[in-house]
């Protein structure tokens, strides 16, 4: 960020204090117009189609969609969506669909549940459409101004170790989270005056109350090597002024989608479900699975019978291939795809790697090249940009091998890199046609990356994270980033 700390550990300036209300006012206001228009958008949009359509529209229907458009905020204000500093994605779309269905509910009431359908057809309309408009406008929103200094919640860390510096780097990284670091502070006088990526260990860890005076209501706390009763110390002693207040466990691998605090007597202990363990949870992905086949498999069946023949024009030989694929409990598979590679990729892949050492560097860290001989000219490098390629995987969702959400079903070369505890954690689920780390980093992902995002999937199943995500692979397959 463009704003930098106080220098001292004993004073706050004027400008940082405006600087920070300024932050918090200006997000929730950007966010606030996002949501209007892409409300108010659905409204107009739901009662120009309704006269498309021969519905009768009248004053009524204008003044409800002034009402929808006045309550929608208010929802999700109670939600905590402004400015949704540190909500997940998945939970905002969550509480969006729940806002949004809240405000839908109370306008049908208001026009009387007595009404027939084309009364409220303006309304179901509107409620629709509203359910996708303002979680993407909230998406583009963030995609324009994310990176702008003003964006965001100002946040101070206590600690300036290691894990401090994993908390900057990760919220740095990713500036939609909404979190801004904004100083840190610690009790060891060697780290104070030192910058921690960019940002300043300002001073000891009691000068932090120097910051919640002038408006910071959000502390993280990096020091997760403390023992607890040290650790509540700090949080008592120091970070009390703080409204908000975060620790930093000791561990990681988990993601706040699926690990929620329990009681234990007076203890804390947080309780990760494993949903995708439970049979009501596997009952229910499937149905969403056979729910989706039907309507994409009529929309997929021209677009890969056209890219079969473009491929066959190109390359002699069968357009499909199939590759065994290790699935859920270990079973393997044939998973299906339409062939952008010339015949002996293979060969061509060896002797690529052992001529160009940088290339070699390259698959050895992805698996993937962003130059690759072995592609198909024009139709192999446009198939694979757009991954209709994954097409044909449909199959093997229709017979149960493979999910539409989940991690991708390596080949053996590519799981052979990972150790024996997260290949046996993939074997818990059913491999995807799309996922987490396709949806974020696509084949820009090396393979940390690949493992983190996987495990927090398989660790945090939800539906809502698998609608969001599907949600969320036209855009990323649109945006074409990391795709090769």
């Amino acid at each position: 960020m463009t704003q930098a700390a106080p220098t001292t550990s004993t004073a706050v300036t004027h400008a940082s204090c405006t600087f920070v209300h300024s932050c918090r006012a200006r997000t929730s206001l950007a966010l606030l117009a996002s949501d209007l228009v892409a409300w108010g958008t659905s409204a107009a949009l739901a009662i120009w189609l309704a006269a498309r359509f021969g519905v009768m529209v009248d004053g009524g229907d204008m003044l409800l969609g002034a009402v929808g458009l006045a309550l929608a905020p208010l929802a999700y204000a109670g939600f905590g969506l402004y400015p949704a500093a540190g909500v997940s994605r998945v939970d905002e779309f969550r509480r969006l669909t729940f806002g949004s269905s809240g405000v839908w509910l109370v306008l049908v009431a208001a026009v009387g549940l007595g009404h027939g359908f084309a009364e409220i057809a303006p309304l179901v309309a509107t409620w629709f459409l509203a359910l996708a408009a303002v979680p993407i406008a909230r998406g583009v929103l963030r995609h324009l101004v994310m990176r702008q200094p003003w964006f965001g919640v100002p946040v101070v860390v206590l600690g300036a170790g290691q894990a401090a510096a994993l908390v900057v780097r990760r919220l740095q990284r990713f500036p939609a989270n909404g979190y801004r670091p904004l100083a840190l502070f610690d009790d060891d006088p060697a780290l104070i005056g030192t910058r921690v990526h960019g940002i300043p260990v300002v001073g000891r860890l009691d000068a932090a109350a120097a910051y919640a005076a002038q408006g910071v209501r959000h502390a993280i706390v990096a020091m997760p090597s403390l023992k607890a009763a040290c650790l509540a110390e700090v949080v008592r002693r120091t970070a009390r002024p703080f409204p908000n207040v975060i620790l930093l466990p000791e561990f990681t691998g988990f993601a706040s989608v699926g690990v929620t605090p329990r009681s234990l007597g007076g203890l804390v202990g947080l309780h990760v479900r494993r949903e995708l363990l439970r049979r009501r949870s596997l009952i229910m992905k499937r149905a969403i699975d056979l729910a989706l086949l039907v309507p994409l498999g009529l929309v997929a069946a021209p677009i890969v019978l056209l890219a079969a023949l473009a491929v066959r024009a190109v390359s002699p030989g069968s357009p499909f291939y199939f590759q065994e694929r290790e699935g859920q409990g270990g079973r393997s598979f044939r998973m299906w795809k339409l062939r952008t590679m010339h015949h002996g990729a293979d060969a061509l892949l060896q002797r690529h790697l052992a001529e160009n050492p940088d290339a070699a560097a390259e698959w050895a860290a992805k698996f993937k090249l962003a130059r690759d001989p072995r592609i198909l000219p024009g139709i192999g490098q446009l198939l694979r940009k757009t991954s209709l390629d994954e097409l044909p995987q449909l199959w093997n969702i229709l017979r149960g091998e493979m999910s539409f959400v989940g991690p991708r079903p390596f080949p053996a070369y590519h799981l052979d890199a990972f150790d024996d505890g997260f290949r046996a954690l993939r074997r818990e689920v059913l491999p995807g046609l799309t996922g987490l780390w396709q949806v974020t980093a696509r084949a820009d992902a090396d393979l940390a990356l690949q493992e983190e995002l996987d495990t927090i999937y398989i660790s945090n199943w939800s539906v809502w994270m698998d609608v969001y995500l599907l949600a969320c692979t036209p855009w990323s397959v649109l945006r074409g980033g990391g795709a090769y």
